[in-house]
């Protein structure tokens, strides 16, 4: 079993997943844990894609890039080109 991930690790790695754009993430202050991470043009006017993370989804490292790994096949499908990504070791 690894060792779960930290919220601002699981930040910087989805951050890095859908490079060239920029990612911005944050958290409602519901207690709820989730993450709602939203994808943006480099001119931060467009917002290409939105989605939310459980805190189950982002303290583990597999089920993280599954969700990452969707949501950047998600944005290809819509035509946006991002650079090579692998979830890190």
């Amino acid at each position: 079993m690894s060792t779960p991930l930290r919220f601002n690790e699981a930040l910087l790695i989805a951050d890095r997943a859908f490079r060239p754009f920029q990612c911005v993430a944050w958290s409602p202050q519901d207690g709820t844990g989730v993450i709602s991470i939203s994808v943006i043009d480099r001119t931060s006017t467009r917002l290409l894609g939105r989605t939310q993370l459980s805190t189950d989804t982002y303290t583990d490292s597999a089920q993280l890039a599954d969700a990452l790994t969707r949501s950047r096949e998600e944005l290809r499908s819509q035509g946006f080109d991002l650079a090579p990504w692998s979830m890190p070791e």
